[in-house]
C-alpha cells in the first residue's frame, strides 16, 4: 500500500510490487538480441574510426606516416596532434570530481603504452584499421617506470573521489605500547582492468550545433554537460542515449579521449562516426584498478581486543593524474579500536590513469584487512569469527556516529549457521575430503558505504489507468529497469505491468549516477516521489469533486492501491484513477519528484551495507591446485526491492571476489610498459566451473535514516568480504599465509 502523504518526510511504506522477485523486464530483449547497445546504431552515411596507440610507455612520437594512411582506399581523414581541430576545453583540465585528464591528441607526448596517438576515419572499419597500421609511428622513448620500486612516490591531496588521504583517531603509539601482541604484515594487489563484455563504443552525429551520441555511460547528465563543454555548445543541445550498457563497473562513468575525438571527427566531416574499442584497447585510456602495497599493524590486548589499528596503502597512479585507490579507508569503519591511523602514498607509474572499479578502495583494502584480521585471530588463539565479534563496532570507529542500521551480528550468525562454521578446527591442515584434498574454511566481513546522489523523475498518470515514468536511469546489467520500475509502481499505487518505464536518455529528467551502489536508492526515491506527487494531485481532484465517493475525504486522507483511490478511514469508498480523470476532463496528470538524502541524517549517522562471507577451498596436496568449492554470504542491505535481482548482484560480487583472489592481474612489461595480457585469454576471469556453489542470504534489516525508502546498495558489497575469506581458507587448508593477490600455486609452494 503506497501512502503518499508520508513521502519524503518519513519512512515510506511501499506497496505490493516492492519485495517481489519479479523477472527482469529487459531479459527477453537481451536474450533475443533486441536490446540496443551503442555500437548497434548505424545511421546513414556512417564512417568508422580507429585510433592508433603508442607502443612505448614514455617519451614522444617523432614521426607518423600520415601519407601512407591517407593513400589507403577508403580512408577519409587522419587526425594527429599536427592537425587536430581545436576543442573549447583543454583535455587536461579537471572541472569537477568526476573528470579525468585525458589524451585527445593535444601534443606528441607519450604518457603510457596504449595511449591514442592518432585517429583514422574511413568508409569501413577494415579500412580504418589498416590505415592506423600504416601510420608506423617512430618514437623518442624514455625508460618506462613500471612497478612500486621504479615509480615516483608522492603525498596525495586526496584519494578516490575527493576523500582525505589520512585519518587519525586516538593515540596509535600508546595503543601499540599497551598491547599484549602486535601483528604486522604487508599485502600486495595487482593492476586490474574492468573488462566489461561490451567494450567502450560511441556513435556521434551532428545536426548543425546539435549533437546526438550513442554511448554506454553511467552518469548521463554529467557526461552530457562535459561533452557540451568540449564543443562549446549548450548542454541541452546534446542528446546522449544509453538505454543498455553491457557492464560498466565504474569504467563507463568517466569520459575518455577517444570518445571526444570521435565526436570531433563527426563535426569536422559532417557525417556520423562510430568508434568501437578493441579488447586490448580496454587496457589503456578507460581506467583500471591501480596496484596497491598495503602495510597493516594490528595491536591487541590479552583478551584479543584491538588497542590500535594502522593501515598504510601505497597506490599506483599515472604520471599525469591523481586518482588513487583509497585502499586504507577500508579500515576506517569496521572494527572497534581506540586508536586508528589510515594513510596513503601515491606512486606515479607509466600507465593510464586508474579510476573507480567495482568497490573502489574497499575491494583491495578489505582483502588486506580481512587477511590481517585472520592473522591477528591466529596470534590470539581465537576462532576468526569470535575474534571479529570481540572487536565488533557498535558505533563508527572513524566518526563516533551511530550506524543508521547494522545487522552484521545477524549476518555472522546466519552465514555461519548455513555454512556449518561451528565444526571448523582452529589449526590449519586438519581437514580432507573423501578424495584426499586438503580442505580449508575461511571468512571475511563485508562492508560498503551507502552513497546517494540526486535524481529527478517524472510520472504521468493517464486516463486509461496506466502510467509512464521517466528519468535517465541506467541499465548496465544490474536490473535497474526492473527494480526502479517496481518502486515507481508502488509510488503510483499501480501494478508493475501498468507502468511504462522510460530511461537511458539525456532528454529525460536526470537519473543521477549509476555507481557507488547508490542507483536504486537515488533513482528509486525520485520515481517514488514523482508517483506520489501525481497521486496527491489526483487526490485533490477527487476529494473536491461532489460527484466522487471520495468527496470531503481531505482530512481523513486517501490511499492509492490497485489503480484506485480509497478513503483511508473507509476502504469501501473508492474510485478508479480512470474515472476520476475522465470526469475531470483530464487526459493525464503529471507528477514530479526528486531523490536526495536528508542532510540531517547524513550528518548524524554512519551508513553502510554489511555482510559476512564464508569460503571453503580444496587444495590438491600434490599439485597444489586451488578450487573454491563453496561460498556462502549473508548480507544486510536495508529494504530489498527485488530479492531475485539482489541475490544476482550479491553472488556476482562474490564471484568477482573469487576472481580477485585467484585469477585477475594485469602484467606490464617492465621494459616497455606494454600490457602483456591485454585480452580475455591472458587476463583471467572465472568461468562457471570455478564457482560451483555460490549462495547469498538476505538478512532482514530496517533503516529509517539511509533514505525514505530504506534502500541500501548491493552491487559492490559482495566483493569486499570474499577476497579475504578465500585467502584465509587457503591458509586453513595449507598452513601457508599468502600476502599477494592473486594467489598462485607457486605462492603456496614457497
Amino acid at each position: 500500500m503506497a501512502e503518499t502523504l508520508e513521502f519524503p518526510t518519513g519512512h515510506v511504506r511501499l506497496g505490493s510490487s516492492a519485495g517481489q522477485p519479479i523477472t527482469r523486464r529487459d531479459g527477453h530483449l537481451k536474450v533475443t538480441g533486441a536490446a540496443p547497445y551503442a555500437a548497434d546504431n548505424r545511421p546513414d552515411g556512417l564512417l568508422h574510426a580507429v585510433y592508433a596507440v603508442s607502443t612505448v610507455a614514455r617519451g614522444r612520437v617523432t614521426e607518423l606516416d600520415v601519407a601512407a594512411a591517407e593513400a589507403h582506399p577508403g580512408v577519409v581523414a587522419v587526425y594527429t596532434p599536427a592537425n587536430r581541430p581545436a576543442l573549447m576545453r583543454d583535455p587536461d583540465e579537471k572541472v569537477h570530481m568526476f573528470s579525468w585528464r585525458m589524451e585527445a591528441l593535444q601534443d606528441d607526448t607519450v604518457r603510457y603504452a596504449g595511449q591514442p596517438i592518432a585517429l583514422v576515419i574511413a568508409e569501413t572499419f577494415e579500412a580504418a584499421t589498416e590505415g592506423a597500421r600504416l601510420l608506423a609511428p617512430s618514437y623518442a622513448s624514455e625508460p618506462a617506470r613500471i612497478g612500486f620500486d621504479r615509480g615516483v612516490s608522492y603525498e596525495p591531496e586526496a584519494v578516490g573521489v575527493g576523500a582525505p588521504p589520512r585519518l587519525e583517531k586516538g593515540d596509535v603509539a600508546a595503543g601499540r605500547a599497551a598491547a599484549a601482541r602486535t601483528v604486522e604484515a604487508t599485502y600486495v594487489t595487482p593492476h586490474q582492468y574492468h573488462n566489461a563484455m561490451e567494450p567502450h563504443a560511441i556513435v556521434a552525429e551532428w545536426d548543425g550545433d546539435h549533437l546526438t551520441i550513442d554511448v554506454p555511460n553511467q552518469a548521463i547528465d554529467i557526461a552530457r554537460g562535459d561533452f557540451a563543454s568540449f564543443f562549446g555548445i549548450p548542454a541541452e543541445n546534446v542528446l546522449l542515449r544509453s538505454p543498455f550498457i553491457g557492464g560498466g563497473f565504474g569504467s563507463k562513468a568517466i569520459l575518455n579521449g577517444p570518445q571526444v575525438l570521435c565526436i570531433l571527427a563527426a563535426r569536422e566531416l559532417q557525417r556520423p562516426v562510430k568508434l568501437v574499442m578493441r579488447r586490448d584497447q580496454m587496457f589503456g585510456p578507460v581506467g583500471h584498478r591501480g596496484a596497491t602495497r598495503q602495510h597493516l599493524s594490528l595491536s591487541m590486548d590479552a583478551e584479543g581486543r584491538l588497542t590500535a589499528l594502522e593501515h598504510h596503502a601505497e597506490s599506483t597512479t599515472s604520471s599525469f593524474d591523481d586518482f588513487l585507490e583509497p585502499a586504507a579507508n577500508a579500515s576506517q569503519n569496521l572494527y572497534a579500536t581506540p586508536a586508528l591511523l589510515t594513510r596513503h602514498t601515491g606512486i606515479r607509474v607509466d600507465t593510464g590513469t586508474p579510476g573507480p572499479v567495482r568497490a573502489p578502495g574497499e575491494a583491495s583494502g578489505s582483502a588486506a584487512l580481512e587477511c590481517a584480521m585472520d592473522e591477528a585471530a591466529e596470534a590470539c588463539g581465537l576462532d576468526p569469527l569470535e575474534f571479529r565479534l570481540r572487536n565488533y563496532a557498535e558505533t563508527d570507529p572513524a566518526t563516533g556516529r551511530p550506524f543508521s542500521s547494522k545487522a552484521l551480528r545477524q549476518c555472522y550468525a546466519e552465514g555461519a549457521k548455513r555454512f556449518g562454521w561451528a565444526g571448523r578446527p582452529l589449526a590449519p591442515r586438519q581437514m580432507r575430503d573423501d578424495a584426499g584434498f586438503l580442505v580449508g574454511w575461511g571468512m571475511g566481513t563485508a562492508m560498503f558505504p551507502c552513497p546517494m546522489f540526486q535524481a529527478d523523475a517524472r510520472a504521468v498518470l493517464r486516463d486509461d489507468g496506466t502510467a509512464v515514468v521517466s528519468l535517465s536511469a541506467v541499465e548496465m546489467g544490474q536490473g535497474a529497469l526492473t527494480s526502479i520500475a517496481q518502486i515507481a509502481a508502488d509510488g503510483l499505487g499501480l501494478e508493475a505491468d501498468k507502468v511504462e518505464f522510460r530511461a537511458g536518455s539525456s532528454d529525460l529528467p536526470s537519473g543521477g549516477i549509476a555507481g557507488g551502489s547508490g542507483h536504486t536508492a537515488t533513482a528509486g526515491s525520485a520515481v517514488f516521489a514523482a508517483g506520489s506527487d501525481a497521486i496527491r494531485q489526483l487526490s485533490e481532484i477527487a476529494t473536491q469533486d461532489p460527484a466522487s465517493p471520495l468527496f470531503g475525504a481531505g482530512n481523513a486522507g486517501v490511499v492509492g492501491r490497485g489503480g484506485r483511490l480509497h478513503r483511508a478511514d473507509d476502504e469501501s469508498r473508492s474510485e478508479s484513477y480512470a474515472a476520476i480523470l475522465s470526469r475531470a476532463g483530464r487526459p493525464h496528470i503529471e507528477g514530479n519528484g526528486t531523490g536526495a538524502r536528508n542532510q540531517t541524517d547524513a550528518d548524524e549517522y554512519a551508513m553502510f551495507t554489511h555482510g559476512a562471507v564464508f569460503a571453503e577451498v580444496k587444495v590438491d596436496p600434490d599439485l597444489y591446485q586451488i578450487r573454491v568449492s563453496r561460498l556462502v554470504g549473508a548480507f544486510a542491505a536495508g529494504r530489498i526491492i527485488n530479492p531475485r535481482l539482489a541475490r544476482s548482484q550479491l553472488t556476482g560480487g562474490m564471484i568477482w571476489g573469487l576472481s580477485f583472489a585467484l585469477h585477475e592481474e594485469a602484467f606490464h612489461d617492465p621494459r616497455t610498459g606494454r600490457p602483456m595480457n591485454g585480452d580475455l585469454a591472458g587476463y583471467h576471469v572465472p568461468v562457471n566451473a570455478d564457482a560451483p556453489s555460490v549462495e547469498a542470504l538476505l538478512i532482514d534489516e530496517e533503516d529509517r535514516h539511509v533514505n525514505a525508502l530504506g534502500v541500501k546498495g548491493v552491487g559492490e558489497v559482495g566483493i569486499t568480504g570474499s577476497v579475504g575469506a578465500i585467502a584465509n581458507a587457503i591458509w586453513h587448508a595449507t598452513g601457508v599465509r599468502v600476502r599477494r593477490f592473486p594467489i598462485h600455486i607457486a605462492d603456496i609452494l614457497g
